[in-house]
């Protein structure tokens, strides 16, 4: 006797109780799901040598990203245990933050009222491995970045923005489970400089 839809799987039913196994969302790695979201631009794809552990360097540093997404940064990181900031902050640090597996959350203030910008902090607020800030300037009202991995949105109601968040947090950067605490808060543009200034930040 067949059971039809054993073991919770997704299927196809094809007269009767005859099924065939659907592959379902679970069975993708994090990379595969992030890719089958329209708009994520993959830049790992485009430099390999991009999503290298452990860039770090002090000063101001430049990326061809923009925001960036991953490579060299800071050897502290930003705080990402559901931050939400409500200034810019260096992405020196916000980068180093990428690399412990947060997913950084980023908006245009001259394009969102701050109703907009309460809506998209409800994702990041007390969530672990994710973190908020203003960066003005963007090309689109939202910009979300994970290691290597970048989606711009033009409405903080895109249902793309969450499915992002599910598929990147903690998941595809080099040093997942790396502390997201004990990093900085300052804010401002200017990264911190760990041999001149005193941290709660080790790097890592």
């Amino acid at each position: 006797m067949a059971v039809c839809g054993a073991l919770g799987l997704s299927t196809i039913v094809l007269g009767g109780c005859g099924v065939v196994p659907k592959v379902t969302n679970s069975s993708r790695t994090p990379a595969q799901r992030l890719n089958a979201i329209t708009g994520v631009h993959d830049y790992g794809k485009d430099d390999p040598a991009l999503r290298e552990a452990g860039q770090h360097a002090t000063g101001t540093l430049s990326w061809e990203q923009s925001p960036p997404v991953a490579g060299r940064h800071n050897p502290v990181w930003m705080n990402c245990a559901g931050d939400v900031y409500d200034a810019r902050i260096p992405s020196e640090h916000a980068v180093h933050s990428l690399e412990h597996g947060a997913v950084w959350v980023t908006y245009d203030p001259a394009k969102l009222d701050k109703a907009q910008i309460d809506q998209l902090a409800t994702r990041v607020t007390g969530v672990d491995y994710m973190l908020m800030s203003p960066y003005p300037g963007l090309d689109q009202p939202v910009s979300l970045q994970a290691w290597g991995y970048q989606l711009k949105v033009g409405s903080v109601t895109d249902s793309r923005i969450d499915e992002f968040i599910k598929a990147a947090r903690g998941t595809v950067a080099p040093e997942p489970g790396a502390a997201c605490s004990g990093g900085i808060t300052e804010t401002g543009t200017t990264p911190f400089d760990p041999s001149t200034q005193a941290s709660t930040g080790t790097g890592g």
